[in-house]
């Protein structure tokens, strides 16, 4: 089940890093090159954390050859700029609740303790997206003022645990939490759900303080 959760996961995010590419009217080289660090950037910075060798997507070289085929197959398909924006969402959500998932549960069998599980489940699920806004010349959706994005793969990692605690078999608590971050992350982006912030006018006070 977990290699699915993680194929999944790498197909999803490499159609996000796509559409972005082509939103941002990148080349092939550029619309691979973007798939490939939003696919891989945050299972290998878990595998880093984890002292696991080979890399995620080393061990299964197939990885990369799908992100590659997905990366050409997708850029053929015509596709109208607000068509392109509006299905962006979509492949972001479900590549972060199976990358999520996916990375706690690689955490859990390292021998981490759950809460550092739940960390590394969010630094999977989010990590790519990082990479992918920083290529992109913007500011990370995850260190700014934003619908909720790694506070949903926080609590669908502690979904998860306490539906594993509760003794019902992994084979329910996992997708049920897949579900949950997908979902919670959809509703987020649709109703604009967000954490509380710094007023920017607060900060610069503060700094001059």
């Amino acid at each position: 089940m977990y290699q699915l959760i993680e194929l999944i996961a790498v197909v999803s995010s490499a159609i996000y890093g796509v559409l972005l590419a082509r939103r941002h009217g990148m080349d092939l080289v550029g619309v691979f090159s973007l798939a490939f660090m939003v696919a891989f950037g945050g299972g290998t910075l878990r595998d880093l954390f984890l002292d696991r060798n080979p890399l995620f997507w080393i061990a299964n070289d197939h990885y990369a050859v799908i992100v590659f085929v997905l990366a050409i197959v997708t850029s053929l398909i015509p596709m109208l700029p607000e068509k392109t924006e509006r299905w962006l969402n979509l492949p972001d959500a479900i590549g972060l609740g199976f990358f999520s998932i996916a990375g706690a549960l690689a955490a859990v069998e390292a021998g981490t303790s759950l809460f550092i599980a739940s960390m590394l489940g969010v630094v999977t699920g989010t990590f790519g997206g990082v990479i992918a806004d920083v290529i992109c010349n913007r500011v990370p959706s995850l260190f700014r003022p934003a619908p909720l994005y790694a506070t949903c793969s926080f609590l669908g990692c502690w979904l998860m645990f306490l539906l594993n605690a509760s003794s019902l078999p992994e084979a329910y608590a996992v997708p049920i939490a897949i579900a949950g971050i997908v979902l919670l992350r959809l509703a987020a982006d649709r109703w604009d759900w967000r954490l509380p912030h710094f007023a920017e006018d607060e900060v610069e006070s503060k700094e001059q303080a």
